[in-house]
């Protein structure tokens, strides 16, 4: 039995990397908008000009596993009462079919959305969206591997959502070009579950996003981020970007450009 444990704890510190191995977290510089912003999915309002796109999205296990296949990258924009999140998914072929809110929505191709803003607490929230507009919102006081229960009566209140598709929905007969997502995500949608302080100048939260791709034939799905976990576990927000709020409306360093 103690060969057994040996064996089975050197094939999990194999798989799990170390702190050392892991990358450092990514950071955006959140600018606030310029202008109005008409959430339906098409990303051409003026504002949005203004903000900057963030790298590509990876392998969420990083750079031990290959680049994706497809593009997937995000901009974000705030005000007074909305975070704003602007994604763009390169997709030959953009397929759905959950309509029913508060679906399991990664069972469909999807974008993923992990906000953590009170960033010294264990507590986070998460909201999943297909490309038929469906969402899926629910809070997580803590970690499913710190015994996290999901609460999924959580609703965003006063969320605005929309996606275009550049192509067509759900026909293979011909080629697309991917989709996009607009997300008008209330400051305030947390307090049903915390008091969290609107952002200022200088504020940080803790954000990652991920696409789940699914491909025909495939068992099992593709998972790309932004910042790279290290492994196949969105659940763990120490490993998440940082979103740091700005009062600028414009970039004033290309750092961020791709």
């Amino acid at each position: 039995m103690k060969a057994i444990a040996t064996v089975l704890g050197a094939v999990l510190s194999a798989t799990i990397p170390s702190a050392a191995d892991l990358p450092v977290p990514l950071v955006y510089d959140c600018l606030r908008a310029s202008g109005p912003i008409t959430i339906d999915g098409r990303l051409d309002d003026p504002a949005w000009q203004r903000a900057p796109w963030t790298t590509d999205f990876v392998d969420i296990e990083g750079d031990r596993k290959p680049r994706p296949k497809y593009r997937t990258r995000v901009k974000m924009l705030w005000d007074d009462q909305y975070l704003y999140i602007a994604a763009e998914l390169e997709e030959p072929d953009v397929k759905a079919t959950l309509t029913q809110r508060d679906s399991v929505i990664f069972k469909d191709n999807d974008f993923e959305v992990f906000i953590k803003p009170l960033p010294d607490t264990r507590s986070y929230y998460e909201f999943e969206i297909n490309a038929l507009n469906t969402g899926w919102d629910l809070f997580l006081p803590k970690p499913y591997k710190e015994d996290g229960q999901p609460d999924n009566s959580w609703d965003i209140a006063g969320l605005k959502t929309a996606i275009a598709v550049q192509g067509t929905l759900n026909q293979s007969a011909d080629k697309d070009r991917g989709w996009t997502v607009e997300i008008a995500y209330p400051l305030s949608a947390f307090a049903s579950r915390q008091s969290v302080p609107l952002p200022k100048d200088g504020s940080t939260w803790r954000i990652n996003f991920s696409r789940v791709e699914w491909t025909a034939g495939q068992p099992k799905e593709d998972n790309w981020v932004w910042t790279p976990q290290g492994e196949i576990d969105m659940h763990v927000p120490d490993r998440w970007g940082t979103l740091r709020f700005r009062s600028q409306t414009a970039i004033k360093s290309p750092e961020l450009r791709n």
